[in-house]
């Protein structure tokens, strides 16, 4: 495991913590890498039920390294090839976690801004301190948020993504919690406790239903209103086919404890 992030494993719960506060968590390429690493390794395990992804430091992620941006100038073809590693790198982890089969919390205190943001936003869920903040800032520098406006506008109406985009400011947590992007708001001594007690609120459901479940959910988002219910109607088939599923509903009808 690499040094830049910390792992470990509680009551089928995963927790992943960025640990370069120095950088304030930028996703460098060997950041980038260790986490894709570390959530293919949680995607393979099937006793995990949830994880949570949370950063030491004053800021969630400060986004790309920008000085690694800088450098890659240097290169003979001006860094076209090394920012399109870089950003191919970045799009391809932004869509394992949302492709995993467990449901991933963001706890995020201090700001998470544009690759930080876009993060955060391709969890499932978000549980933010009071004095959070999100931002898709790269137009202050010149650089349009055009990656992580994907993961952003799957989260907020897109007149609220776009504005923010365009304007460069920052989304206060409790404006955030108000406009849907963040599910819990939490004092910032509490945040650890108010993430926790969320996934293992997800990690007591069935396992294999919230598999199926967070599956048909994120296929279905986009979709036309016929091909959602087609996608959404066979993760129900499946679902409604399972062992345990059939004994949950037993369970409800002759009103026993499952």
């Amino acid at each position: 495991m690499s040094d830049l992030i910390r792992y470990g494993v509680a009551d089928a719960i995963a927790t992943v913590t960025l640990a370069a506060p120095q950088s304030l968590n930028a996703l460098s390429t060997p950041m980038l890498q260790a986490l894709a690493a570390c959530f293919d390794r949680i995607a393979a395990d099937g006793t995990i039920r949830a994880v949570i992804l949370r950063a030491e430091g004053r800021a969630f992620c400060a986004g790309h390294d920008l000085a690694e941006m800088q450098g890659f100038r240097a290169d003979r073809d001006g860094g076209r090839i090394a920012f399109t590693a870089l950003f191919d790198l970045c799009s391809r982890l932004m869509q394992a976690v949302a492709a995993m089969p467990q449901p991933v919390i963001a706890t995020v205190q201090g700001v998470a801004t544009a690759a930080g943001c876009q993060l955060a936003c391709s969890c499932d869920l978000i549980v933010a301190a009071e004095n959070a903040r999100f931002g898709v800032n790269g137009i202050n520098l010149g650089l349009f948020c055009s990656t992580p406006a994907v993961a952003l506008s799957r989260r907020l109406a897109p007149g609220a993504a776009f504005e923010l985009l365009t304007t460069g400011e920052f989304l206060p947590a409790p404006r955030a919690h108000a406009l849907g992007l963040v599910n819990r708001l939490a004092a910032p001594d509490a945040l650890d406790d108010t993430a926790l007690a969320l996934a293992r609120t997800i990690a007591a459901k069935d396992p294999a239903a919230i598999r199926l479940g967070k599956t048909a959910f994120r296929a279905q988002i986009g979709l036309p209103l016929n091909q959602a219910y087609a996608t959404a109607g066979q993760a129900m088939v499946e679902n409604a086919l399972l062992d345990d599923t059939a004994v949950g509903i037993q369970a409800f009808l002759d009103r026993k404890p499952r």
